[in-house]
């Protein structure tokens, strides 16, 4: 390890503030007020995060260069004599670090692919080393909006640059360097953490021997940008977002970004599920007929609102989803197909059946482009009512469909 990681931070710890309730908020049926941000903040419990500081500016794809980024990441597992066993997950939009394990602190103790990553499962960490990092623009120990700029001494806010999943990718660099990988065995992701994956083979081919982009696309979609746009723009119209500066102000813009997840939940989601959860439930029949009466599907969406404020930060929010927007692997490279013509190693997609979000056309299409020239890519889909989350919820279909590719790889690149 070298000296620039640590578990944990030696600065003073943030007390967000805790506003009273808004009346739109008891409209909805957030009983509990949001702090300002969600964010990890040094001093706050570390969990099993440790940290690096890349030892050089990153120069940025949109323009400009950050100072001192720092990476928070998660390890599982140990790298073998050869190198030749360790899988990066890159996490989608909401996610973190903390794939699988314990360890409190800001995230869930139990991991967002707890059933998939650990001993004995499908990513198996007593036989694989297995890394995971918060993206760069992240608020869960990565450099990101909530961060401190070392030009000011402030939080980055609105100051904080457009990124591009490729800078993540290239933030991430470092890691594999840092901790001994010179070649991936596999780099895993889906939804935004699938995006990654493809700029990781289009971008540092020799060093990934694999690839799995799970739920994911070559380009982002206009129906992808547009429900990505109003979930932005709840946000920017919170009366407490003041232009992205909220850090130093006693209430932040907690109910855009409530609404902006309950508008993510929605597509995330398949209508086979609401249907079959909630159909056309109330929540209370005395309110039926009240406007601000619930059925039980908004009560479902408004439950998860009021918990992710206290997770998550309004501007990584905006800057991730704007970086999934900007998502494209064959812009400037001549098209896809020529941005991923050196990355030579087996790959696997995987579509859920249900997802209207990433319907099942982009992986047949990403399959097709990675199958070009004689290349191996085994196309598999999930046969699932969850829609997009289904690659988060279907533990045992994915579980199985990763086992298999892994012996592939291994037959196919030895």
């Amino acid at each position: 390890m070298n000296e620039n990681i640590s578990n944990s931070s030696d600065s003073e710890s943030v007390d967000a503030a805790k506003p009273a309730v808004s009346p739109f908020g008891e409209r909805r049926g957030w009983t509990e007020p949001f702090p300002v941000t969600g964010a990890w903040q040094p001093g706050d419990p570390a969990g099993a995060r440790q940290f690096l500081t890349l030892p050089r500016p990153l120069a940025l794809e949109g323009g400009g260069v950050l100072h001192g980024v720092t990476l928070a990441f998660e390890t599982w597992g140990e790298l073998n004599n050869a190198a030749d066993n360790a899988i990066l997950i890159c996490h989608a939009l909401t996610g973190d670090s903390h794939v699988t394990g314990g360890g409190g602190g800001t995230y869930t103790d139990e991991g967002w692919w707890s059933r998939i990553v650990g001993p004995g499962l499908a990513i198996d960490t007593n036989e694989y080393f297995v890394v995971c990092a918060n993206v760069l623009g992240g608020c869960q120990g990565t450099t990101g909006p909530s961060s401190i700029d070392p030009a000011t001494g402030t939080p980055y806010g609105s100051r904080f640059p457009q990124i591009s999943t490729r800078d993540i990718v290239r933030s991430q660099i470092c890691l594999g360097e840092l901790l001994g990988v010179e070649r991936w065995f596999s780099v895993i992701g889906g939804s935004m953490g699938g995006m990654a994956v493809l700029e990781w083979a289009a971008m540092f081919p020799d060093q990934v021997r694999s690839i799995a982009p799970i739920a994911t696309a070559l380009a982002a979609s206009p129906q992808q940008i547009a429900w990505s746009a109003v979930g932005r723009l709840a946000i920017a119209n919170d009366a407490h977002f003041h232009s992205g500066d909220y850090y130093d102000k006693d209430e932040g813009p907690g109910n855009g970004l409530a609404v902006a997840r309950e508008i993510g939940l929605i597509h995330y989601r398949s209508d086979a599920e609401w249907d079959s959860r909630f159909g056309r439930q109330p929540l209370d029949r005395l309110d039926e007929f009240d406007t601000w009466g619930r059925f039980m599907v908004e009560s479902y969406l408004d439950h998860h609102g009021q918990k992710f404020p206290h997770r998550f930060d309004a501007n990584s929010y905006i800057v991730l989803n704007r970086a999934m927007d900007l998502h494209d692997v064959g812009r400037g490279r001549g098209g896809a197909e020529k941005a991923l013509a050196q990355f030579v190693g087996p790959s696997m997609t995987v579509s859920v059946s249900s997802d209207f979000l990433y319907p099942m056309h982009q992986q047949t299409e990403l399959a097709r482009v990675l199958t070009n020239a004689g290349r191996s890519c085994a196309h598999h889909v999930i046969e699932s009512v969850f829609g997009h989350d289904g690659f988060l919820v279907e533990h045992d279909k994915l579980a199985t469909m990763l086992v298999d590719f892994f012996d592939k790889v291994r037959v196919e690149t030895e």
